[in-house]
């Protein structure tokens, strides 16, 4: 992004470490640390209930890869919910960045569609008034509640959002017109080596170590 000379007037990320971690790296990399962020819940990850804590090939071999396959890549079914019992528990429940939110707000666990629903929400409430400023926007977020903005700009259908896969760690770039459509398709910014292993890295997802 430096490279390329991007100039950023507002920044949005989610209330998680990953997320925020990443804006400060980007930020300091192309030397922008001054610029607002708004942090928000509704851009923070999928809820993976009782599945938290578990990485994914972790998750492969307890319940198997077709099983994680259809987690990952289903539209509308949800993990397992994360019951009281569950280490986790009462760290989420209890959580200060939770506190004004509802049960119903922080649920035990999330569908695909559950989490681009919130995401899509704050993206027509908060994001598209900046963009419609004339504001160029950098948001930070994760790789299941980013789809849900791909899926709203590109007007895919349930059954490509489940196939996509967002680079973890590559700076996805969309240019928008007038009335917020891509001017073009998304674009990675990276060589081509390094987007290369990205891809690989995602193929390699939810698949048990041997």
């Amino acid at each position: 992004m430096l490279d390329a000379s991007y100039e950023f007037d507002i920044c949005f990320t989610s209330v998680q470490k990953r997320a925020i971690r990443t804006l400060w790296t980007v930020l300091d990399a192309i030397d922008q640390m001054w610029l607002p962020v708004v942090r928000t819940w509704s851009l923070n990850e999928q809820q993976c209930g009782g599945l938290t804590a578990l990485n994914k090939a972790e998750t492969a071999a307890k319940h198997g890869e077709a099983q994680v396959k259809i987690w990952r890549h289903s539209y509308d079914v949800p993990p397992p919910p994360m019951e009281p019992d569950h280490p986790f528990y009462s760290n989420i429940s209890k959580d200060r960045r939770y506190a004004d939110l509802t049960k119903d707000q922080l649920p035990s666990c999330e569908s695909l569609k559950d989490t681009i629903a919130r995401a899509l929400t704050f993206w027509n409430k908060e994001i598209v008034p900046q963009i419609k400023e004339g504001k160029c926007v950098l948001i930070a977020a994760h790789g299941n509640s980013l789809p849900g903005i791909v899926k709203h700009l590109e007007g895919l259908c349930k059954e490509a959002i489940m196939e996509l896969n967002l680079l973890t760690g590559i700076p996805n770039v969309y240019e928008l017109d007038k009335n917020l459509k891509p001017i073009k398709p998304m674009q990675f910014l990276g060589d081509e080596e390094t987007v290369g292993k990205a891809m690989e890295a995602v193929a390699a997802q939810g698949k048990a170590k041997k």
